[in-house]
């Protein structure tokens, strides 16, 4: 059986990429795996790895020429042994590669002839080859290309029901490659039956909604101590006196206003910066948390902040928050789980935002003081950021959370 060389997808908005060398040749046998193409994208060197193990029969990839993903670079003729292992048949590869419309017009023409006495019997099959972990203790082979493949028969289904593909990652596919059938997902949903549920409220659903749609971004999380002493000083002396929330809501605002592209939306090949800095809170509510959203936080000072801040909190505890409080979503939000007594969280952006500062429990600590020549108690609190990592890397990320840090070491400029 012939199998394809595919040019995979090697990265996020990477659409092609230019072969530099071809360390196979025909005739050669390669393990799965092993890297047998070099190629270049715009930002790296990287390497296409054989598929399975097999005799390499062709290879139509020349140095120099750029390929769009999914481009057949090759071919292997692979054992019957090796198919079984993979959980595919020639017809099966055959009929998936030109669903996903991952094979070149010219290719798929080429290869018809050899697909076509078996595509009609695969497409009355039903998926139901039983697979193996590959390591012990998986339920789903590794490397399995199909396990997040959801066939239209089971997506139609799903829909039926009202559920999502985050709701079948508690189920092992037994179809080709890893796949989820619909014999696994009703066998899945019958045994849902045997055990006790509850409702989930709307405020739930909504919020799992939310964070599954945030989760299709790729997030990363840095961190830093702060110490709150002049914080805490400073709200003493205020009255009426603002919650440290407050102070991380202004604080961010600030340091988001020196450079807005910090917290823009990578649309494409552009970043669209904000049109104000609106920053949200998180407030706890029954089964679910609500973001109430202050306008032009870097516009206006903290003493200013505070009672319209304290309105927001009890309206949002009432469900009571007024339209402009939370449309437009804000750029940003500063949540407050040390109010939990938790030390160290990795919050997650809301889908439209790419930025979530969080503040941990404060705890007395010693701290060095030069002045001094000795240790002088005070008090500190872990604070993290979390963002979207298309739009920031890990050291911009931690200079805006250094900036953030500074700000708040000078509570009276707030």
């Amino acid at each position: 059986m012939r199998v394809p060389i595919l040019m995979p997808q090697l990265g996020e908005s990477i659409a092609e990429a230019t072969i530099k060398a071809v360390n196979v040749e025909q005739g050669d046998t390669v393990n799965a795996d092993q890297e047998i193409i070099e190629v270049e994208t715009e930002k790296a060197v990287m390497e296409v790895t054989s598929p399975c193990e097999g005799c390499v029969v062709e290879i139509s990839a020349r140095v120099n020429i750029s390929y769009p993903v999914g481009t057949v670079l090759g071919f292997l003729e692979i054992s019957a042994e090796e198919a079984d292992r993979m959980g595919v048949t020639p017809g099966e590869k055959a009929q998936e590669s030109s669903s996903e419309n991952a094979i070149p017009q010219q290719v798929t023409e080429s290869s018809s002839a050899n697909s076509a006495t078996t595509s009609k019997d695969t497409a009355n099959q039903t998926e139901n080859a039983q697979v193996s972990p590959t390591i012990p203790g998986l339920p789903v082979p590794a490397k399995a290309k199909g396990a997040t493949y959801i066939s239209p028969r089971l997506r139609a289904r799903m829909q039926e029901l009202g559920l999502n593909a985050a709701d079948l990652a508690g189920i092992a596919g037994s179809g080709s490659a890893g796949r989820v059938t619909v014999e696994d997902f009703e066998a899945f949903m019958g045994a849902l039956e045997e055990k006790k549920t509850t409702a989930a409220s709307s405020m739930r659903i909504a919020v799992a909604d939310s964070m599954r749609r945030s989760w299709t971004r790729p997030l990363a999380t840095v961190g830093t101590p702060v110490c709150l002493d002049k914080l805490l000083s400073h709200r003493k002396s205020c009255d009426p006196k603002p919650g440290p929330t407050l102070y991380a809501v202004r604080a961010l605002a600030l340091a988001l206003s020196e450079n807005t592209a910090n917290a823009g939306q990578l649309v494409g090949n552009q970043i669209v910066h904000p049109d104000a800095i609106d920053i949200g809170f998180a407030v706890e509510v029954d089964d679910g948390v609500l973001v109430p959203v202050i306008r032009d936080v870097d516009k206006k000072p903290l003493h200013d902040l505070t009672q319209q801040y304290a309105s927001l909190v009890e309206a949002a505890n009432k469900r009571r928050l007024p339209r402009e409080a939370s449309t437009p979503p804000g750029i940003a939000t500063v949540t407050n789980f040390g109010s939990f007594g938790i030390v160290w969280a990795t919050p997650i952006p809301l889908p439209e935002q790419n930025l979530v500062l969080g503040l941990g429990h404060g705890r007395q600590k010693p701290q060095w003081d030069n002045d001094s020549s000795s240790w002088i108690p005070v008090i500190e609190a872990e604070m993290t950021l979390s963002f979207d990592h298309r739009i920031l890397d890990g050291g911009a990320a931690g200079r805006l959370l250094w900036r953030v840090s500074e700000l708040l070491q000078s509570p009276e400029n707030l």
